[in-house]
Parts: structure tokens; C-alpha cells; sequence
């Protein structure tokens, strides 16, 4: 069974950071949904990858994600600009990537069979540190909560008094609470409670223009 969504991040956390409440929702609907981390978080700051692996299972498991390699409909990944380098850089290969395994002509291989041209529908960027204009927003009224768990999960990398580790910008309380605030904002604006934002690469089209709300 192939994947519906695929969310992708440069580093552990990003996911759970800026879409965890868009798949989360999805997840209750019954989409089959994986995490793909480019990085183990190697050279972050605060915590070790061996110590960002466990918060990323624990956080993968608060969420109900199902991991593994395979396709999806919908590909989510890093910001277009960020604060981060790494961001837009796993933007660009995501995207990238995407796009190539379409063409006919670039043959690739998995257990010695020939892999058939395939691309995901869409791909969509999530919204990180920078505050980008978001081309469209997804209501995520009543999973706000499981998200910032998810969040939590990553004990080693967000706001803790008792923490011995270094200073980082996101782990501050004002980190912390702008990612509520972020999504209460959004939320404001188009009239519910919580929303994530998202940039896109192509334009979006519906069927009826009853399909937007």
C-alpha cells in the first residue's frame, strides 16, 4: 500500500514543527502518512542523532505516522526560505528529486528491477522559521494539541528551564510559544481556530469553486 502523504524535513523536528497538525488530521481520516528526515540532526547543537532518533520515534508514534519507503500522492517538505541553510537546501532537493523521478530517461533501480517513471501530485512547503505569506492554509482546529506533543518530543532541542545544553534559537520559550501563536494567527485569519500554512509550486485547481472554503 503506497503512502498518501509524505512529509519531508532536513532535520528531525521540522516535520512535527510546521505540518504535524496536517497530519495528524489526515491520519484521523485514515491516510496513510511517513516521515522521511534527511539528517539525523548530526550537527545540531543540543542532543546527539542517537538521542534525536529516539525523540523522532517517540514523536512518529504520538502521531500514528506510518514510515517506510514508498510513494506518495502528496509530498510535503522544507521551507522555500529560512533561517536554517538547510531548509531551502531540502526544499530544493526534495522538489528536485520529485521532479526527476518522472522522466522516462533516468533509469533507477530497486532490487535489481527497473523502476517505473512516477512523480507525487503535488508538493507543498511548509512554513518554518521565517514568517512567509502561505499560498493556502489547512484548518487543524482540534489537533493543535497532538501536534505541540509531538513537538515536546524532542526533548533535547525546545524550551526547558532545567537544560544544561546550549542556547539555540528554537529553544527558547518564545520559540516554543510562537509556534501556538503562528497557528492561532493563521487560524484567526481564515476564521477557525488553528490553521498551518503552506507555499506551493504550481497553481492549485478545484473542481468547484464551492471546493474552496
Amino acid at each position: 500500500m503506497k503512502l498518501d502523504i509524505l512529509a519531508i524535513g532536513a532535520h528531525p523536528d521540522d516535520v512535527e514543527m510546521s505540518c504535524a497538525g496536517t497530519i495528524a488530521k489526515e491520519i484521523a481520516k485514515g491516510k496513510k502518512v511517513g516521515i522521511l528526515d534527511l539528517t539525523r540532526g548530526e550537527l545540531g547543537t543540543r542532543g546527539s542523532a542517537e538521542i534525536r532518533d529516539q525523540e523522532a520515534a517517540a514523536a512518529a508514534k504520538v502521531l500514528g505516522v506510518s514510515v517506510r519507503h514508498n510513494l506518495a500522492e502528496i509530498v510535503l517538505c522544507n521551507a522555500v526560505d529560512d533561517r536554517h541553510i538547510d531548509h531551502p537546501k531540502g526544499s530544493d532537493l526534495a522538489s528536485n528529486a520529485c521532479f526527476l523521478s518522472g522522466l522516462i530517461k533516468i533509469e533507477t533501480k530497486e532490487n535489481g528491477e527497473i523502476q517505473d517513471p512516477w512523480r507525487p501530485k503535488q508538493v507543498y512547503h511548509y512554513i518554518q522559521w521565517k514568517d512567509l505569506i502561505p499560498d493556502f492554509v489547512v484548518d487543524i482546529t482540534g489537533y493543535q494539541e497532538l501536534k505541540l506533543k509531538a513537538v515536546h518530543a524532542y526533548k533535547s532541542q525546545f524550551f526547558d528551564p532545567k537544560s544544561t545544553e546550549p542556547m539555540t534559537p528554537i529553544a527558547t520559550k518564545n520559540a516554543t510559544d510562537s509556534m501556538e501563536y503562528r497557528d492561532r494567527n493563521l487560524g484567526r485569519l481564515v476564521g477557525v481556530h488553528a490553521a498551518e500554512g503552506y507555499t506551493k509550486e504550481r497553481y492549485l485547481a478545484v473542481d468547484s469553486i464551492f471546493d474552496l472554503i
